[in-house]
Order: structure tokens, then sequence, then C-alpha cells
């Protein structure tokens, strides 16, 4: 694990994307909206990785896409903290968003798909300071040969296709890519799930290895817990495209405290029966596009009670610098169970 810098690198305030779904034929009216990122906050610190987990349709490809500004987001601010001034992606203009480009990238999940079959090793990492102007010639050529001995690779391969690569090698090359501008935030979206888990622990270590050498910020969106475990230095949770538990990366795996987050981590297989949690996740993962009513967990959760079905909990400070929207902490125990009963 990385020390964080204390100071954020990024703060998102609220924020939403929605998609409108229009009706079938010629008139093509709006009847319904899509709820795919709903209201997420939390601040990332200079220096650290955060951990996005959650189930496929949850919001978190959709919230870093517009953290990113990959989509422009509905609503909310996303302030990015470079060179002492604080700047909101989401309100930007796309002219003055392009130079920002080069301080935020992102890691693909397919390295397969990710890579233009058609171009060499030495376009493909190169093209980024193509695209901004910011080498050429020899230049570009030095710093495409050093970024791939970073990421494990021979500067002679650049001269090779996508197609001469294993999985793994392709996605160091994707790595590159990201890197070769040296940003200071980096999104990684799934970036090891597509591999072997003997190359995914290879990455995940090159990927420690160059946040503490370049001093990256990471945000690492993952299905597979136990990489997150391992690489993460805090954890959001995220259902029906809502933040629903954050905070520091032990504390959250060993004590969890939003039902949803306890229903996921029981799913880790463990050897040590201390460590299992008999909490099964049964159901369907809420529908974007008909939220239910109050918690969008609540038709699922084991613990619910009265309030889950009508009163949308907010995201509330806890004890170990942890944050958690449940009913379970706004109401006391006594309350609870009699609600439950």
């Amino acid at each position: 694990m990385t020390t964080p810098d204390p100071s954020p690198l990024l703060e998102v305030e609220k924020l939403c994307k929605h998609f409108t779904i229009f009706s079938q034929g010629l008139m093509r009216k709006p009847v319904g909206l899509v709820r795919a990122v709903d209201d997420v906050s939390f601040t990332l610190r200079r220096g650290e990785t955060l951990g996005l987990v959650g189930e496929s349709g949850s919001g978190k490809t959709t919230a870093v896409r517009a953290i990113l500004r990959a989509i422009t987001p509905t609503s909310g601010s996303v302030r990015f903290n470079i060179d002492g001034k604080s700047i909101d992606l989401a309100k930007l203009p796309d002219k003055q968003l392009k130079p920002l480009r080069t301080r935020m990238q992102m890691i693909f999940q397919d390295p397969f798909a990710s890579l233009n079959p058609r171009m060499t090793v030495g376009e493909i990492v190169s093209e980024p300071l193509l695209i901004h102007r910011q080498a050429k010639g020899k230049e570009m050529t030095d710093r495409v040969a050093e970024i791939l001995l970073k990421v494990g690779l021979k500067p002679e391969h650049r001269h090779r296709y996508p197609h001469a690569f294993s999985g793994g090698q392709r996605q160091r090359i994707g790595i590159a890519r990201a890197l070769i501008m040296r940003p200071e935030l980096v999104v990684a979206d799934e970036a090891v799930s597509a591999l072997d888990v003997s190359v995914q622990a290879q990455v995940i270590n090159l990927l420690k290895d160059l946040q503490a050498e370049f001093g990256l910020t990471y945000i690492f969106v993952a299905h597979d817990l136990s990489v997150v475990r391992h690489l993460c230095d805090r954890v959001a949770v995220m259902y029906g495209g809502r933040v629903v538990e954050i905070g520091d990366t032990e504390p959250l795996f060993t004590t969890p405290e939003h039902p949803y987050t306890r229903a996921l981590l029981s799913a880790i297989p463990s050897i040590d029966p201390d460590e299992r949690m008999n909490f099964g996740l049964h159901g369907e993962v809420a529908d974007p596009a008909h939220l239910p009513p109050g918690c969008a967990f609540h038709p699922r959760c084991p613990e619910c009670f009265h309030p889950c079905k009508s009163e949308r909990p907010e995201l509330l400070d806890r004890p170990e610098d942890r944050r958690v929207a449940c009913h379970l902490y706004t109401h006391s125990p006594e309350s609870a169970a009699t609600a439950r009963s």
C-alpha cells in the first residue's frame, strides 16, 4: 500500500448521469429515465488507490466515464485539483478540457479489443504524444522506449503488432499508452479481469510499482474483491448507481457495515471458517430504469425494515473514517427490531 498525500486530487460531489428512454416509432417521446449514476460523492487523495466495486449494472463504469468526461454528467461536480487550481471537469467546455486529457488516463478491460491491430506497438504507445503534440522525432522514440522498459517490455518490441503478444503483454502495452503522458490520475476499468490468475498478479504488482515510482493516483474498478483488497487503500461499494459504503480497505473487509457489502464479501472463498460470512445475495440486481422506492437494495436485503421501503438513506459518517448509507445506523436497534416485527 502507498502512503497517500492527505490533500485531495479529485473531489466528486453529487455526480449524476441519467439516460432518457425514448418510445419506439416516428415520434420517439421520452418515456422513462435510466439513473445509471445517482448522487455519487467521494474524495480521492493524491497517491492513493480507490477501489470501486459492485455487481454488473451498479454504475461503476458509467461513474468513472463521467468523471473522466468520456461522457457528460447530467449534474454534479468533479473538481480536479492541479497546479494550485480546482477545476470542475463536469462543467468544462470541450476546448478547455482537451489540455487536461494528458493529466488523466484510462486502462481498459479488454487488452485485445483496446489495441488497434493495424498499428505497431510504437505507434499505439506514441499516439497520445502525437495527438497532444508533446514530442516528435528522437524524443518521441526515446520516451516510447523508456515507458516500454518501465512496463516490462523490450524497446525493440515497438516494431511488432499486437497479435504477436499474449494477453498480459497486451495489457502492459495498454498501461504504457496510458502512462506515456505522465498523468496524475489513472482509471483502471477491470484492468486484470480478462487475464489468467498468475498474469493478474504480475500486472497488479506492476501497477503498484509504477504508482510508487510516478506518484500515480488510481481509481480501480473491479469485480474481484481479493484483488481489490490487495491493491486498494480505500474501497467504495456501489449499488443502484449510488455509493452505499466507503472506507479504508481492511476495516471495510473485516467489519462491513452495509448489508450489501456483507453480501458481496460473503462470496469470497476462504479456508478460515472464522472469516466466512453466511450472508447470501439473492434476487436480481436493481434495474436503474426502475429503481425501487427507498433503499434500492431493500428487495434483496434480509435486514430490511419499514423505513427502507420508503426513505432513501443518506451516506452518513461512521467510526473509523467510514461512510454508510443504511437505515440500520439512523434508527436505534430497538426501533429497527420493532419495525421489522
